[in-house]
This record gives structure tokens, C-alpha cells and sequence, in this order.
């Protein structure tokens, strides 16, 4: 790791002029995902803003009955939330299948949202990777491409997105709070990170300086009854190959809302808004289901090693569609 300068900020604004002011700055939060590749030469801040005594370690009460996340709320603390489980249960789900107890111990929600997307080369200096260095090329094309992205890929990178988090933020139709130097900006959490296109090196639509302060979730009945399902090599601490985050209401068995996001299958949170347009108002039944799931994943991409992962989200589509709707998964 090289040597860097360190700045503890008094305030929001010193943060973001510090940051606004230096190209080769970064905000460090819990420091989950930047210290580490820091570690591996990755990441090479000239100098690492502290935001960690910033005030936004809180949940909050919305006028309107959503809530209102800071963004340096642990993750084990936003899952054990009484609100989060009863109101948004899938949002508890995912942060608690996403890393060990110690990780999200440290792991913030800003933090979450800005984890680098990622496949084997990326953390590989030997390979090519554009993600690491543009122009370079993506070794994962014809390379190991097992855990890589079938659905919003592009010819310079097939990463996949690795948060837990973000795709039942992506159901929830949250919106994430910025401060940068021109002040406060709100951007839905679908806008909020980019598809790779010929620039897989800019994963969001953040500006130079801009600090990620807080998340908000609007009153959202359906998500009462959600879940988030993860299906991983490993029973834990891996990321997705595929998972899937749902809420379902049915009545009198018709759908009539439904949210919808994949993770594991794409570069960023994947927002199923054709599974969605498909099920609503249509019946609630496993028929329904599997045309959801084939309409939502007819335009995927795979390669010779993660081919298999459209029929995967398929499946788990359907079994999550199918607990929600029978109430197996309260």
C-alpha cells in the first residue's frame, strides 16, 4: 500500500470540498471495500477523507411513513431494525446474507451502495481489465466467467454488481441523497449506478466531490410481504450467483403489485420491470410466474462458463414468486 494523506472531516461541507478540490481523493466510511483494495493496489488515493464522524448514523421516521437511512448506518444495525424487518423484511434479508457478522459490524450503507463492481480479473494485476485500467481489454470474455453478468453487459465488461444490499433497495424504489458542492441532489437507486457500455471504469452517476448521505424508503404496503432469496457456491460469506428480491400482493388471486430486482446476473441492481409489467394484474399462479421469469430474462447474455444463470434466475424467480403468493415466506 502506498503512502497517502488523511483528512478527518468536521462537517459535511469540509468533506465534500476536500474531495470536490483533490481528483485523487476518497471518502473512507467503514472502509469494508476501500481499505481492501488499497491493500491490493487497486485503489490509490492520494488522500482518504474520513466521514466517519459525520452525522448520519441514524434511522429516521418520514412524514409521509417511510424511512430515512443514513448513510453511515452499519448494515447489522439497519438489519436488526425493528421498522426494517416488519415494514421491508427483504431489505433485512439481503443485508444479512451479504457478508459475515463482523463485516457488517463495520460495513455502512453508503459504503454498500458504492462497492466496486467486480469479477476475478478485476482484483488481477497480471490481466486485462477495464474496469482496472481502461483501454486494457476484459480478460473475463473468453476467460473464467462463472459468477459474470448475463444482462446489461457490454463487449468492455461483464462484471457483476456484488451487493446484497442494493437489490432490495432497487424493489423498494428507494432514493439515495447526495451533497457535493453545489449542494443536495436525489437520484432513484435504479439511476443511481451505470450499465459498463464503453466506460466500465464509471460505475455511478455521482459527480466529482459528491458524498452519498442518506437513503430514503417511500411507505410501500406491498413490502410487508417480501423476501429476499440468494442462491451462492456457499451457504455464506459468497456472493450471488443469482438472487432475487419480491414483494408480492395478491387479491382474490390476482396480482395486483408486484416489485421485482435480480442480483448476481447483472452490472448493476437489476430492476425486473418486465417480470413486473407481466405479472400485474394477472393471476397468481405458477403459470403466470414462469412467464414473468422468461419475459424479464429473454434478452440475457451468457458465455461459455455462466450461460447456466438465466435458467437459475428463472428458477428462483419462480420459487420466490411462489412463497410470496402462498404466504410461505412469513
Amino acid at each position: 500500500m502506498r503512502s497517502f494523506a488523511y483528512v478527518k472531516a468536521a462537517d459535511v461541507e469540509e468533506a465534500v470540498r476536500a474531495v470536490a478540490a483533490d481528483p485523487g481523493a476518497k471518502f473512507l466510511g467503514g472502509g469494508t471495500n476501500l481499505v481492501d483494495l488499497m491493500r491490493e493496489g487497486i485503489e490509490r488515493p492520494d488522500t482518504v477523507v474520513d466521514v466517519t464522524g459525520l452525522p448520519f448514523d441514524t434511522v429516521d421516521e418520514l412524514p409521509d411513513g417511510g424511512l430515512r437511512i443514513g448513510a453511515l448506518v452499519r448494515n447489522s444495525a439497519l438489519a436488526a431494525d425493528r421498522r426494517v424487518r416488519t415494514r421491508y423484511p427483504m431489505l433485512s434479508q439481503a443485508l444479512l446474507s451479504g457478508a459475515s457478522a463482523q463485516l457488517r459490524n463495520m460495513a455502512t450503507v453508503g459504503g454498500n451502495l458504492l462497492q466496486r463492481t467486480r469479477c476475478p480479473y478485476f482484483y488481477d494485476a497480471a490481466s486485462a481489465c477495464n474496469k482496472r485500467e481502461p483501454g486494457s481489454g476484459c480478460d473475463a470474455l473468453d476467460g473464467f466467467n462463472r459468477s459474470c453478468a448475463i444482462l446489461g453487459v457490454s463487449e468492455s465488461c461483464i462484471a457483476t454488481h456484488p451487493s446484497d444490499m442494493c437489490v432490495a433497495l432497487a424493489a423498494l424504489d428507494a432514493v439515495v441523497e447526495v451533497r457535493g458542492v453545489d449542494g443536495v441532489r436525489r437520484v432513484p437507486l435504479t439511476d443511481f449506478h451505470r450499465l459498463p457500455g464503453d466506460t466500465p471504469e464509471i460505475e455511478t452517476t455521482l459527480a466529482a466531490g459528491e458524498l452519498v448521505t442518506a437513503v430514503e424508503l417511500p411507505p410501500l404496503p406491498v413490502a410487508a410481504n417480501s423476501r429476499y432469496r440468494k442462491v451462492r457456491d456457499r451457504a455464506s460469506y459468497a456472493f450471488a450467483l443469482v438472487s432475487v428480491a419480491a414483494a408480492l400482493e395478491v387479491r382474490d388471486g390476482m396480482v395486483t403489485q408486484a416489485r421485482l430486482a435480480l442480483g448476481g446476473v447483472a452490472p448493476k441492481p437489476w430492476r425486473a420491470r418486465e417480470a413486473e409489467r407481466v405479472l400485474q394484474g394477472g393471476p397468481a399462479d405458477e403459470a403466470a410466474f414462469r412467464r414473468a421469469a422468461e419475459a424479464e430474462l429473454a434478452g440475457a447474455t451468457g458465455r461459455q462458463g455462466n450461460a447456466f444463470k438465466a435458467g437459475l434466475a428463472r428458477a428462483t424467480i419462480v420459487a420466490t414468486l411462489r412463497e410470496l403468493s402462498t404466504g410461505e415466506a412469513r
